[in-house]
């Protein structure tokens, strides 16, 4: 199953599409065909995971490649591409290449699976302020550690310097909820301002390849 860690000797690639919510469900059959019928036998794929945001406004893709050439060979295959055509009738929001940077706590190693319930906080910074927000989370995340609802904290920094995520792994929700309570979090709300441009969505994840 996949997993993320930051001594993962993978690069992994976040594609987060828009889209309404009466048509997510039809947009995750769309990838899950994709992935199924082309993707996952190309040279150098490792994993991916299909997450659908709560509100019904958002589908992320999860990929792992063993190589940042195998995922551009795979992007400029215009074969394999034709067999996902569908997908360009849906829009793309965010996608970047990135690395995890971040691993909290230290012996956490997340394991992708149905099911699982992420917080996923968008990050769009300028490259020369990426490090420093980098060296923040860093600094807050054992903070949010704190919450036993928090299982692990991943931040990601993408290679072209403008974006960072945060995918965190949790219990539930409702921990999530409490978390934005309590006076004690606040200055997890606050670090990246001035940095960056902040959004997140809930997500739970609804395929793996390869599964469980």
């Amino acid at each position: 199953m996949p997993t993320i860690a930051k001594n993962n000797d993978v690069i992994t690639v976040i594609i987060i599409f828009e889209v309404e919510p009466e048509r997510q469900q039809e947009l995750i059959d769309t990838i899950g065909e994709f992935l199924e019928t082309a993707v996952k036998n190309q040279p150098g794929f490792v994993s991916s995971s299909l997450h659908k945001s709560i509100d019904g406004v958002r589908v992320m893709n999860y990929a792992q490649w063993e190589t940042l050439e195998d995922y551009q060979a795979f992007v400029n295959n215009s074969e394999v591409q034709a067999v996902g055509k569908k997908l360009f009738q849906f829009k793309i929001h965010e996608s970047h290449v990135y690395e995890v940077v971040v691993s909290l706590p230290d012996d956490a190693k997340l394991k992708i699976t149905k099911g699982g319930l992420i917080h996923l906080a968008e990050f769009r910074v300028k490259p020369e302020n990426q490090m420093r927000l980098v060296e923040l989370e860093r600094e807050y995340l054992p903070l949010g550690l704190q919450n036993p609802g928090l299982l692990s904290g991943n931040f990601h920094r993408s290679l072209d310097g403008v974006h960072n995520v945060n995918y965190g792994q949790w219990r539930s929700f409702e921990d999530f909820e409490e978390l934005l309570k309590d006076p004690k979090y606040k200055p997890l709300s606050e670090y990246w301002q001035g940095l960056a441009e902040n959004e997140f969505h809930l997500y739970e994840v609804v395929f793996t390849e390869p599964a469980d």
